[in-house]
């Protein structure tokens, strides 16, 4: 019981990361966040229309870089995965279907011509 206690323990840390991995994540966000705010003080690229998409798409790399690793989601069996990212899926498209809803509703009653 202590031998099978014992193992899986060991494997527990196998897959865990160590310190090193943290650094480096967190430096990576850093370097995400800084582009994101230098981005926003250069007039010309705030003007233009990749400005908002480029946004967002740092937005989904840091989001997803998060979830990976600060909450474990990368070393914990698949199963969490799937139960994370089923509910997260039907959350963005009810998000797009009320942004879809009420915008054409807004254009029906003249709010936005």
């Amino acid at each position: 019981m202590a031998d099978h206690a014992q193992a899986a323990g060991h494997a527990h840390d196998e897959h865990h990361p160590t310190w090193t991995t943290y650094w480096k994540v967190a430096l990576f966000l850093t370097i995400i966040t800084v582009v994101e705010v230098w981005a926003y003080y250069i007039p010309s690229l705030v003007a233009s229309a990749f400005f908002v998409p480029g946004l967002l798409i740092m937005s989904a790399v840091k989001f997803y870089t998060v979830v990976m690793y600060y909450m474990h989601l990368k070393y914990d069996h698949k199963i969490f995965r799937a139960l994370f990212t089923g509910p997260l899926i039907v959350a963005a498209l009810t998000l797009v279907g009320l942004l879809f809803l009420f915008s054409k509703l807004a254009i029906k009653i003249g709010l936005l011509a």
